[in-house]
């Protein structure tokens, strides 16, 4: 008896990963293409921001994604997908900033820093703000790439515990450790700058 040949269901904005990920471990290319696209942006903000060289960052993204591929085949049932492509974009992310080290440095000291604020009619409530975005790109940068890693994933890209725990490799009680530490070291930081107690 003949088995009928089911088309696969369209892929769509609402399709989860979890079934994006079992069609792309299948070889459906277009499940990895959507993968991909919805989480590319996140993972190259991601990148910049750990890297601070937006070139580089771009060039890790790539990576990223072609290792998130080839080892697409691990990633279990429970493992979410978000949280193990950040994993590995971390990885990449410090790859690359070991390399750096061991080359000749350029000075780019705006490079990284966070986005401008929109420009406010006094000038010198536009000077206090540069002032204090380059203050927290400079406590950010103080902070060590695991922290701040760990930290950026929360804040900035709305990773639960969980998830932070399986991108970094850390345990529960450490990630809240880890970004409670780091909480405490930007706001030691920045106090002084927004005219709290020191």
């Amino acid at each position: 008896m003949l088995r009928l040949l089911r088309r696969p269901e369209p892929i769509t904005p609402q399709t989860p990963d979890e079934a994006l990920v079992a069609r792309a471990q299948r070889g459906e290319s277009e499940a990895f293409r959507a993968l991909f696209e919805r989480h590319v942006l996140a993972v190259r903000r991601f990148l910049r921001d750990l890297i601070r060289q937006p070139d580089s960052a771009d060039d890790a993204t790539q990576e990223t994604f072609a290792r998130a591929h080839v080892q697409l085949p691990r990633l279990g049932e429970r493992d979410r997908f978000k949280p193990w492509v950040f994993g590995i974009a971390r990885n990449v992310a410090f790859e690359v900033k070991r390399v750096r080290q061991h080359q000749p440095l350029e000075s780019d000291e705006d490079e990284g820093l966070p986005a401008a604020v929109l420009p406010a009619p006094d000038p010198e409530r536009t000077l206090l703000d540069r002032e204090l975005e380059g203050q927290l790109s400079a406590a950010l940068a103080d902070l060590s790439e695991p922290r701040r890693a760990a930290l950026l994933l929360r804040l900035d890209h709305g990773l639960s515990y969980d998830e932070i725990a399986a991108a970094m490799g850390w345990t529960l009680p450490m990630v809240k450790n880890e970004i409670h530490r780091a909480r405490l070291a930007l706001r030691a930081a920045l106090l002084p700058h927004l005219g709290g107690p020191t």
